[in-house]
This record gives C-alpha cells, sequence and structure tokens, in this order.
C-alpha cells in the first residue's frame, strides 16, 4: 500500500485533528449569543424585550467544560492507546469517536444530550491533541519539529477561524424571535464539523508509523523503511538515516532493562523535573486567559460596547489575527528557539492583561443583571477605554499566537524519552483539559462576580509563568530526541542536575550538518564547541 512519505504532508494531515479542536471552540463561542440556541436551549424564560434568556450562567459553563473535562480523560487514555496500538492507530480511534460526537451534538434534542454529545467529542479532542504532537516529534527531522508540530496551533486557529465564519453564516437562517427561529443555525455547523474528521480518517490509512514506536516494539526492519522513505530519499544507506537509527538504537538498550511505564513512574525522582516541565507548560497555556479570550469573546465585546452582528465580526478579527501572527512561530520558531518565545510572550500577555484590568477597573460602570440581561456582562466600558480595551485584547491574541500557542505544543514531547513519551505527554495534555475544564465553569461566573478583577488574576498568572519558564525551562531546539534525553540524565539513565536552564542553547547548526550527510563535520563542530566551553555537553 502507499505511504506517504513528505515530512510537510505528514504534518499538515496528522494536525487535522487540532482543527477539531478550533472547530469545538468556535462552534459554541459563535453560537452561544444566538437567539435559536438561547431559544432552543431556554431555562430562564423569555425577557421584557422579548428575548429569550438561553441556559442559565452554570449550566452553560457546564455546556462549555464538558467538552474540556471529556478532553481530559482522552488525554490520559491515548497514553495507553498510543503505547499499545501506536500513534497512528491512537489518532485514528480519535476520528471514528469525533463523527460519533458530533452526530449527537448535530441531533441535540435537550441540554443533556448536549452535554453527552460534547463529552464524547472531548474523548476525541484528548486524544488528537496529545498524541498528534507526539506523532509529529518522532516522525520529523530536528530542524524542522518546532516549525512541523507547531501546525497544530496554526490547524487550530484555522479551525476556530473556518467554523466561526460557518457559524455567522448559520445564524442568518430563520427568523430571530422565540417565534420564529430555526434550529438549523446550530445544526449546520454542528454538522459540518464533522467533514474534517473523515477526512483525517481517511488519509491517516495512508500515513507512516512512528518509527520511534516501531522500533520500542523491536520492529527494526520497519523501523528503518519508515526512517528511510521519509528522511533518506528512498536511501537506507542516508548518513542521516543512519545516525537516527543508531540514535534511537542506543536509547531503546538503555531502556530495555525497564518495563512499560506507568502514570506513577512519571512522578518518581528520575522524570519528576521533566514531568513537572511538561505538566506546566500545558497548564500556564491555559493560565494565560487565551481560552477566556476565544470562548467568552463576544461577553467581552458587549461590554465595550457592541451588539448584535457588529460583536460577532468584531469578534472574528481576533480569530483572523490568530491565524496570521501564528506564522511567524511557524517561519522562525526554530531559529528563536523554545525559552525566548515562552519569556517574551508571558511579558506581553501580563502587559495586556493587566492595562484592560486598568481600563475596565478605572472607567468601567457595573451594569445590574448585565448587558442585554446577560448577566456575565456586567459592565459598560465606552469611549477611548473601551477603543483600548478592544485594541489589548488584540494584542494579547497577537502575543498568544506566536509564543506559547504553538510552543506550548511543542516543547511537550521534546523533553521526555522515548519509553515515556506516549504517556508522559497525555498526562501533560491532560492538565491542559484540566484546567481548561476549571476555567470553562469559572470564567463566566467570574465575568457576573468579580468583572474587571478577572483580568488581574490572569495577569498575575502570566508573571509566574514569566519567572517559571525563565528559571526552570531549558532549550530543546534543535537536538534530536534522543539528545534532549541527556540534558536530564547521563548515558547509563542516571538522573543529571546539569546546566542550568537559562544558560541552555538550541543546537540547530549542529544537527543541520547532520541532516546535510556530514556526520563527521557535525561531530567535529560539536567537539570544537565543547573545547570551547561556550556550551557544555550535558544540558546544552
Amino acid at each position: 500500500m502507499y505511504t506517504i512519505s513528505n515530512i510537510y504532508v505528514i504534518a499538515a494531515v496528522a494536525v487535522i485533528g487540532g482543527g477539531l479542536f478550533g472547530f469545538d471552540i468556535s462552534s459554541m463561542s459563535a453560537i452561544l449569543g444566538t437567539q435559536a440556541y438561547k431559544c432552543y436551549f431556554n431555562q430562564g424564560g423569555i425577557d421584557e424585550d422579548g428575548n429569550c434568556q438561553g441556559p442559565s450562567t452554570g449550566v452553560q459553563g457546564g455546556i462549555t467544560a464538558a467538552m474540556t473535562a471529556g478532553s481530559w480523560l482522552g488525554a490520559l487514555i491515548s497514553g495507553y492507546l498510543s503505547d499499545i496500538l501506536g500513534r497512528k492507530k491512537a489518532i485514528m480511534i480519535g476520528c471514528v469517536i469525533w463523527i460519533i460526537g458530533s452526530a449527537i451534538i448535530c441531533a441535540s434534542q435537550n441540554i443533556a444530550m448536549l452535554i453527552v454529545g460534547r463529552i464524547i467529542n472531548g474523548f476525541c479532542v484528548g486524544i488528537q491533541s496529545a498524541q498528534v504532537p507526539v506523532y509529529i516529534s518522532e516522525c520529523v527531522p530536528p530542524t524542522k519539529r518546532g516549525r512541523l508540530v507547531g501546525l497544530q496551533q496554526w490547524a487550530i486557529t484555522w479551525g476556530i477561524l473556518i467554523l466561526y465564519y460557518v457559524s455567522y453564516g448559520a445564524s442568518f437562517v430563520g427568523g430571530r424571535t422565540p417565534y420564529d427561529y430555526s434550529t438549523a443555525v446550530f445544526r449546520i455547523p454542528w454538522g459540518i464539523q464533522m467533514v474534517p474528521a473523515v477526512l483525517l480518517l481517511g488519509f491517516m490509512i495512508f500515513m507512516p508509523e512512528s518509527p520511534r514506536w516501531l522500533a520500542r516494539k523491536d520492529r527494526w526492519e520497519e523501523t528503518h523503511r519508515i526512517l528511510t522513505l521519509i528522511h533518506g530519499k528512498g536511501d537506507p544507506d542516508s548518513p542521516f538515516v543512519q545516525y537516527e537509527l543508531n540514535d534511537i538504537k542506543e536509547m531503546c538498550a538503555r531502556d530495555a532493562q525497564f518495563a512499560d511505564v506507568t502514570y506513577w513512574e512519571l512522578f518518581y525522582p528520575k522524570n519528576i523535573y521533566r514531568t513537572h516541565i511538561g505538566m506546566f507548560t500545558q497548564i500556564w497555556s491555559q493560565l494565560t486567559g487565551m481560552n477566556v479570550m476565544m470562548y467568552y469573546i463576544t461577553y467581552i465585546f458587549a461590554m465595550a460596547g457592541y451588539s448584535g452582528d457588529a460583536n460577532l465580526l468584531a469578534s472574528s478579527i481576533q480569530y483572523i489575527i490568530n491565524v496570521v501572527m501564528t506564522v511567524p512561530a511557524l517561519i522562525w520558531m526554530d531559529r528563536w528557539g523554545r525559552r525566548k518565545p515562552l519569556i517574551i510572550g508571558a511579558f506581553l500577555m501580563m502587559t495586556f492583561m493587566f492595562a484592560n484590568a486598568g481600563m475596565m477597573g478605572g472607567t468601567g460602570e457595573v451594569v445590574p443583571g448585565g448587558i442585554d440581561n446577560v448577566p456575565q456582562q456586567s459592565m459598560r466600558v465606552s469611549g477611548a477605554p473601551a477603543k483600548g480595551l478592544i485594541a489589548c485584547t488584540y494584542l494579547f491574541v497577537a502575543s498568544y499566537a506566536m509564543t506559547w500557542g504553538p510552543v506550548s505544543w511543542v516543547y511537550p514531547p521534546e523533553v521526555y524519552p522515548l519509553r515515556v513519551r506516549g504517556k508522559a505527554v497525555a498526562l501533560a495534555t491532560s492538565a491542559n483539559w484540566a484546567f481548561n475544564t476549571a476555567l470553562g465553569a469559572f470564567v463566566p461566573t467570574a465575568f457576573e462576580t468579580i468583572r474587571w478583577k478577572v483580568y488581574i488574576i490572569f495577569g498575575v498568572f502570566n508573571l509566574a509563568m514569566l519567572i517559571h519558564a525563565a528559571l526552570l525551562f531549558p532549550e530543546t531546539a534543535g537536538k534530536t530526541l534522543e539528545e534532549t534525553q541527556l540534558m536530564f540524565e547521563d548515558p547509563n539513565g542516571i538522573p543529571y542536575v546539569g546546566t542550568p536552564a537559562w544558560k541552555t542553547t538550541k543546537a540547530t547548526n549542529h544537527m543541520a550538518q547532520v541532516e546535510r550527510g556530514n556526520v563527521g563535520k557535525a561531530m567535529d563542530d560539536e567537539k570544537s564547541v565543547d573545547e570551547a566551553g561556550t556550551v557544555e555537553v550535558k544540558g546544552a
């Protein structure tokens, strides 16, 4: 059977799984404010202006959080699926689950059915978000790993943008009163979101399995064949193929003495540092406040004076910014490394969060009952502060898109050795979804009760993550996945406290020589650098 060999095509196909997450974000955020959604799932009756109130604040938080709760569990389960069945089959199973969940959502007759469908969809998103970065990381060369794994985030942004406009177009179907609305307003986008999963499932049939997973299963002939296919351009004796094959063999030989990993083992002393880095990369990516902006952006713009279609269009601009501003990271991330985007991004996002808090807290007025009787729209800001609020929101999104957005998917697979990578990335991703779930339930109530202070909370989180990344997150760019293990343990597998994180550097030039087939030149360069003392051997 034909097998896809181009690494860009492999990455482009795999990250369709990320697009599913983006579809879910915008299918909910764009539909939240429509009369069709509010009336069909109405719990609050009809107000004096003749508008449906929709689900209560707590129930809406539960509907939103249902997907992320399912994603948390799906991410954890994906570790077992991936290690037992392979990265490729785990992704394919996720596609089938998404199709089932989307069908239930599209056919929802009540809130309970909607929540069940979103939980099932969450299972898929948890699997895809955990295992797609692992799959791509284990297939692509080191000097392109940041760019290609970062496509996961770009796919998410495209998913958000595409389905947002599909949802916006569908919002014009039928009337806009409690008596003439059409359920097609939400059934159309919820049905369309099945299409990418069908495409991904079909394309994955022709994708190669991860060569590193095959090696872990002692399937060395297949490992060599896949490496030859995707890195050797058909030449099994390619210097880069031989270099990688030897690296993988050495890694597997060191790991052969250990039994299959369990989640508990990730918290043993030899792994705890890496586990904490991977988990906090994903936790901080949620605590930036970005998904708050994505899920509940219509609340923010309503408080800045936008309503109806104007609100939806103004909100959509940030989705365009998200897509466009992810591109610089894809182009230059392997040059920038990982640490700089994390530190700079945290500083910028902190600045814009505090600016929003100042403008809303200093000039906003409290609206009893909320604008348009929506409790979450609890304040009104007008004039220059309203424009500033919108500008800082857009700048915040741009800052996230270039930094924490793509890096948070790239970084965790790089810090773990092969034996634990599947479950370790699954655990890290489950932390993402656990905090996403909590925020999805917390934020609507927070906007209703503490109002502008929500921005203060997320500003403080960004300050904490800036300090944390600067002190404890080492640089991994440009190294093979096997070489990164030497940053945390010696060649015998003994945990090693090496170079401080802030002194670590990327190794792009060295690996570029290897990929070109100049292995001897690369080894000489590495030796000369080590002798010069500019880069320490361990942890560098």
